[in-house]
């Protein structure tokens, strides 16, 4: 039974933030959370740098989160930014939605956009569980995001050994045949911290995402698994007692590429994991004696706002 209405949230689905995005070459970052200090991080950056933001959960946070707290939760934080003047659009997506029961629960609890991702079932299928997913999503006016080839890596639940790039004549026969608002597609990215290896070059296939531009004209494409892993939050998550193998994530200037194209959302979560967990370490080694909780989290939510300021002014403007 329906719950909450997206609007009454404050939240929009992803159409109109996807058609000013395609038609100004552009992309919209999607930022996943999962407390509040994050979520906090994610508006505030987004106000600074004037940016419309999706906010992404996983079905994982929102157990933890609590799925009673979470939609009052964004309501509350969207009515900060408004009473502070910010008019950003704000959006609320589901993450690698895999049952059809708990996209229902998420679109009865006010999530404005829900992603199905059914990639490990043949073609056909594929299109026939997302376009289900779509009649659902539409009678709540939600937006909802496919997604076809495998994207590598490790991210919450989300696990897969080795990539399948996107075919693009598939891309677009799945386009048309369930009429999803966005399409997830694998062209080189990866889930988690350990990407690729140092001493790597990595490079997206751009001409996989120029094809399908030139099949279906301007489309909301979405790249999964691009964190830039920055170098410098590696070392200080190590120096302050962490424990990460070696890695490196998706070169910034090789995003930006992929945002002048037809990309219109960028999925961003393991860089603001390691930007706070490194700095929350930082903060507990040189302040042993600190019990409060405020001081404790202020720095690591401070770091993580700024991190995000800068990538939205460097990749997504």
């Amino acid at each position: 039974m329906k719950k909450y209405s997206f609007k009454e949230l404050g939240l929009e689905n992803t159409r109109e933030m996807f058609r000013k995005a395609n038609e100004n070459g552009y992309s919209i970052p999607a930022f996943n959370f999962c407390n509040m200090e994050q979520l906090q991080a994610i508006l505030e950056a987004c106000v600074e740098a004037e940016s419309d933001v999706i906010l992404q959960i996983s079905s994982s946070a929102r157990k933890y989160i609590g799925k009673e707290l979470l939609p009052l939760m964004i309501k509350g934080a969207i009515e900060e930014i408004r009473a502070k003047g910010s008019k950003i659009s704000v959006a609320l997506n589901l993450d690698h939605g895999k049952e059809y029961e708990m996209i229902k629960d998420c679109l009865d609890y006010g999530f404005s956009s829900v992603m199905i991702d059914a990639s490990k079932y043949e073609f056909e299928k594929n299109i026939e569980i997302t376009k289900a997913v779509v009649e659902l999503a539409r009678e709540y006016d939600a937006s909802v995001e496919g997604e076809i080839g495998i994207i590598s890596g490790t991210e919450d639940e989300h696990t897969a050994n080795k990539s399948h790039f996107t075919k693009p004549h598939e891309a677009v026969e799945f386009i048309q045949k369930t009429k999803v608002d966005s399409l997830a597609i694998a062209i080189g990215t990866a889930h988690g911290a350990h990407k690729f290896k140092p001493g790597e070059d990595p490079k997206l296939k751009l001409d996989i995402l120029e094809e399908i531009k030139e099949r279906i004209g301007l489309y909301p494409i979405v790249l999964h698994g691009s964190s830039s892993v920055p170098q410098d939050f590696i070392r200080k998550f190590k120096e302050f007692g962490g424990e990460v193998k070696d890695a490196i994530g998706i070169p910034d200037e090789e995003l930006k590429k992929a945002s002048k194209s037809i990309v219109t959302k960028i999925n961003v979560d393991t860089d603001g994991r390691l930007v706070f967990t490194s700095c929350l370490r930082e903060n507990l080694v040189k302040n042993p004696k600190e019990m409060d909780l405020k001081k404790i989290l202020e720095y690591p939510k401070e770091e993580m706002k700024k991190f995000y300021v800068n990538k939205i002014k460097t990749i997504f403007k």
